[in-house]
């Protein structure tokens, strides 16, 4: 597996997504992960040291696959950059069909005022 650094990984997701704009998906996946095998984190374990832990992303088209991995200190400008190009690649997706709720609260009101009116005693 390839890491690529922070910013060559944010212009391929770029590139996917424009690729796949007018058909196609792609898959971003965020994991964490501490880039050792499990003997080196058994050893690091017993020794008393702390594992320092980061986030491992993979993107993927179905015909290429990019990956990365974020530490601590890159964190919050990654997200910032990830989250814009997001918002820039997100055109494709269609609106929810909602149904409008004061109709329908109308007319439930309609039909149990009509059917549970008490008769007034004399």
């Amino acid at each position: 597996m390839v890491l690529l650094q922070l910013d060559p990984f944010l212009n391929e997701l770029t590139s996917m997504f424009e690729k796949s704009k007018e058909k196609g998906s792609v898959w971003v996946t965020l994991k964490r992960s501490s880039l050792k095998s499990k003997l080196q984190k058994r050893k690091l374990s017993s020794a008393g040291e702390s594992i320092e832990y980061r986030c491992l992303i993979r993107a993927t088209d179905a015909k290429k696959t990019i990956s990365t991995s974020v530490g601590a200190k890159d964190h919050q400008r990654f997200q910032a950059s990830y989250a814009t190009i997001l918002k820039a690649h997100m055109t494709a997706l269609k609106k929810r069909e909602r149904k409008d709720r004061k109709k329908s609260t109308e007319a439930e009101k309609k039909e149990g005022t009509s059917t549970t009116t008490k008769p007034k005693k004399l």
